[in-house]
């Protein structure tokens, strides 16, 4: 597990969902269960670091407003918006997390460590010159880009519920690197992007791979999605590694977006993942946090995949002290169980349409991406 307690840094404020307090809550639940391992504490990246996936005159933008120095335009990059408010340590604060990320890569690399849980980063959405989405550094492009440099053939695996365009796009053309991405579809929801027929280009083309589903799917879908594209996507590619987005924000109580994922559909999702990685690459799988907004959800969610990823038995229950504690400090109620009760939600309406229209999505994209796996 990495994880540096200087990752709060990156605290885009009090009202922000993207808060801090949700790393706060995973790690208060796991050492209240007495199974928190002591974290590996990465460095900061360099500012120079990034050179390879930003451009200099955005970092030199982003590191001198960090540090409360006025610049004309901050627009054009994305900044001093609600989504990405300024605020100060902001550039320190993502140097850390993406330090993490690229320290997972590392300890992969390094034949250190198979499984890897990075508390942080998952910054999916920042792009060349711009910040976008919460996310003003991409930790995961930088990251890959180490593993490619090294030699390897990485899938990056996004199941965050926003579409993962910023990592798409560094990589669009680049023919080591396989990106998939299952979201809600870019016609309801940020960033408006990940249509099936962006499949990359030139020596890239066939390996950016992507799974638009209606607003309010369910685990259904997302089985269909492992089964049906994952699955056979590991045994063309046949990847090194591994890297995972694992974003809470699918779960039907996540407020910024529709589907209806309950915490039982994270475990299935996360075991047939990590079951995929031990098949395709010798176990090598490096997941980052994400989006997930739901403070009574998310903890839960990211608790199962610290679980699962160290063959720790499923507690029924949340410790008392935790959530009594959480309530106090949120004014809402936590359940009393890690997983959702069954039925978590009413049925829709439209179930099965969905059901059919994400499975056509999918036969969609495998339609167009196998002509190319020969």
């Amino acid at each position: 597990m990495i994880y540096n307690p200087k990752y709060s840094l990156y605290n885009l404020g009090e009202s922000h969902p993207f808060s801090p307090q949700r790393t706060e809550m995973l790690i208060e639940l796991l050492k209240e269960w007495n199974i928190l391992t002591e974290p590996i504490e990465p460095n900061a990246v360099l500012a120079s670091d990034l050179e390879v996936i930003h451009d200099r005159n955005y970092i030199n933008t982003v590191e001198k407003v960090s540090s409360g120095i006025n610049v004309e335009d901050i627009n054009k990059f994305g900044l001093g918006n609600a989504d990405n408010p300024i605020f100060e340590g902001m550039a320190e604060g993502a140097r850390y997390q993406v330090g993490g990320t690229v320290l997972g890569a590392k300890l992969l690399m390094e034949n250190k460590a198979n499984r890897i849980l990075q508390l942080g980063g998952g910054f999916h959405h920042a792009h060349n010159n711009f910040a976008a989405g919460f996310c003003i550094y991409n930790d995961l492009s930088l990251a890959i880009n180490e593993m490619v440099n090294f030699g390897w053939h990485v899938v990056y695996l996004d199941i965050d519920v926003h579409h993962g365009d910023g990592v798409q796009e560094m990589f669009y053309s680049h023919d080591y690197v396989m990106t998939i991405s299952i979201h809600e579809s870019g016609e309801f929801l940020f960033p408006g992007k990940g249509w099936v027929h962006e499949l990359g280009q030139g020596s890239g083309r066939a390996l950016k791979m992507n799974v638009p589903l209606e607003p309010f799917s369910e685990g259904s879908s997302y089985l269909e999605f492992l089964d049906k594209v994952l699955k056979p996507a590991l045994s063309w590619f046949k990847p090194n590694a591994l890297v995972v987005q694992a974003g809470a924000d699918a779960h039907f109580a996540d407020p910024l977006a529709d589907n209806l994922l309950t915490t039982h559909d994270y475990e299935n999702i996360f075991r047939q993942i990590i079951e995929f990685a031990d098949k395709s690459c010798n176990g090598k799988v490096l997941f980052t946090l994400g989006g997930g907004y739901s403070s009574t959800a998310t903890p839960r969610i990211w608790a199962l995949l610290y679980l699962i990823l160290n063959n720790l038995d499923i507690p029924e229950y949340l410790p008392k002290n935790w959530k009594n504690h959480w309530e106090q400090m949120l004014g809402k109620t936590i359940p009393n169980t890690l997983h959702d009760k069954l039925p978590a939600y009413e049925i829709i309406p439209r179930r099965e349409e969905i059901l059919k229209i994400n499975k056509d999505v999918i036969r969609r994209l495998m339609d167009s991406v196998s002509q190319y796996w020969i």
